[in-house]
């Protein structure tokens, strides 16, 4: 099979990686988490007017530029080697998914709109009781006329504080966890009866907890088929799951990176400890698990578009088994091997490590995934 990147992609890639080297280095980025607004606007601007970034998932006849999830893949790989906080997971792989996807009237209108850098999605699904199970909502939509009334908390939006719409899940029908009777909907982060408390996440991002009392949609804010939009749901979410996986791979590129160029300087009884074999031989490990991780994410990255919703999920579900055994081997061994150093603010591989244990539980973490594709597998095999 062909991993080798075109011409284009490999265009976007180098394009990335240059304007994040000139305008991402680990001070600045340092500063601005600490700082409010958390984030950059003038930085997500660039990604659209300047590099175009914004739109290369989306094909031309949206006004994009005619990528898809491999292109998503390579801008996250990218911003994980800078751990970018700008939500770009939110906005372009999970809005623009459900979008695209779920093909909502206003669907042309909004793609332009986060193409162009003037819309910013968060993905308002988590739950306080929900864990990591995409159908147990207590957020109910109740039919207002022609319209909707919506009620409900939602946990942990992350990128909520930045946004300008939010994609939530509630029920419409149907028991607390079953799967009929899930929608999604669009919702105006201004609009009245949506409030929300911000905060800043370990990992240097903002999320908000999101409350929504009696607030009224109209009848277009419904994406998808009403009641039944689980189905488009956890096709977004292993979408959402794949791309987080090339950004592990960055993450996990750099960490093994920093670790190696450490040992490099760092003597013990007048040797540096790159040296010592028994070193060697960890950081030899590392390294296979960035290169397996990288395959995996390659491989479920080629299969997230199938139509075979189970082929899709097991790939998913796999690379990010995976990546999250790796963020965990790859983190802590970069630790240990920086001493209590790798802890301190001041140093990046701390940074690093706190945004690869985030990534392990995010949409489910390893024993979650790993139980998922098993259940897949056996179902497939009966």
């Amino acid at each position: 099979m062909d991993f080798n990147f075109t011409d284009e992609q490999t265009m976007l890639r180098d394009t990335v990686a240059s304007y994040l080297a000139d305008n991402y280095d680990f001070e600045k980025r340092r500063a601005v988490i600490k700082a409010e607004p958390g984030w950059r606007p003038e930085v997500w601007s660039a990604f659209a007017n300047e590099l175009g970034i914004l739109g290369a998932a989306f094909s031309e006849e949206l006004g994009g530029l005619g990528g898809g999830y491999v292109e998503n893949m390579i801008v996250m790989e990218e911003f994980g080697k800078k751990l970018v906080v700008e939500p770009y997971l939110g906005t372009v792989v999970i809005g623009g998914g459900f979008l695209k996807h779920g093909k909502p009237a206003a669907a042309a209108d909004l793609i332009g709109k986060i193409i162009a850098g003037e819309a910013v999605f968060a993905f308002a699904y988590a739950e306080p009781q929900g864990r990591y199970a995409l159908a147990d909502l207590k957020t109910s939509a109740s039919r207002d006329g022609a319209g909707w009334k919506l009620n409900g908390h939602k946990a942990v939006v992350v990128g909520a504080p930045w946004a300008t719409h939010l994609i939530v899940t509630a029920r419409t029908g149907g028991s607390q966890r079953e799967a009929q009777g899930v929608s999604v909907f669009v919702v105006e982060k201004n609009a009245p009866g949506v409030t929300t408390r911000d905060y800043p996440t370990v990992d240097g991002q903002r999320a908000s907890e999101v409350y929504f009392e009696n607030v009224a949609l109209p009848a277009e804010a419904l994406i998808g088929p009403e009641g039944q939009a689980l189905p488009l749901v956890e096709r977004v979410v292993d979408e959402a799951v794949t791309a987080l996986c090339g950004e592990a791979c960055g993450v996990l590129a750099q960490l093994h990176q920093g670790t190696l160029e450490y040992t490099k300087q760092r003597k013990q009884f007048g040797a540096p400890i790159s040296t010592f074999q028994v070193l060697q031989h960890r950081m030899v490990d590392m390294f296979i698990n960035v290169e397996q991780s990288i395959s995996m994410t390659y491989m479920a990255t080629i299969k997230v578009g199938s139509e075979d919703a189970a082929e899709r999920a097991k790939a998913a579900s796999a690379a990010k088994v995976q990546i999250g055994k790796a963020c965990k081997f790859v983190g802590q061994n970069a630790i240990q091997l920086h001493g209590g150093m790798g802890m301190t603010d001041e140093m990046a591989i701390g940074h690093y490590f706190k945004r690869a244990t985030m990534i392990e539980a995010a949409f489910g973490n390893t024993d979650h995934h790993l139980a998922r594709y098993e259940g897949l597998s056996l179902s497939r095999a009966a």
